[in-house]
């Protein structure tokens, strides 16, 4: 299985839509739109494909071309980096916080 980046994508594209566009170059796992806090898209989502070598053949064949009107990139997504705690716990000493 192979995680792929999709970004620069049309607002109103959907899920649905994208998974056709990949399903043309093999079998299509999963697909998530990326959305903001309201619910609107942020203009990227992540696809999972079964095959590696099927999705490397669509980041091939999809990068830089014309997705809904706006050139997309397409690549491997990379691994989310650890979030390291910031200390954002207030810990009580002495009874003042």
């Amino acid at each position: 299985m192979k995680r792929l980046f999709v970004g620069n994508l049309d607002f109103h594209k959907t899920e649905d839509e994208l998974r056709q566009l990949f399903a043309a170059h093999g079998p299509v796992d999963r697909v998530d739109i990326v959305k903001d806090y309201s619910g609107q898209p942020r203009g990227f989502a992540f696809v999972e494909m079964a095959n590696a070598g099927d999705a490397d053949k669509a980041i091939a064949a999809l990068d830089g071309t014309q997705f809904g009107g706006r050139i997309v990139a397409v690549n491997e997504a990379r691994p989310r980096p650890q979030r390291v705690s910031g200390g954002g716990e207030r810990r009580r000493s002495g009874g003042r916080w």
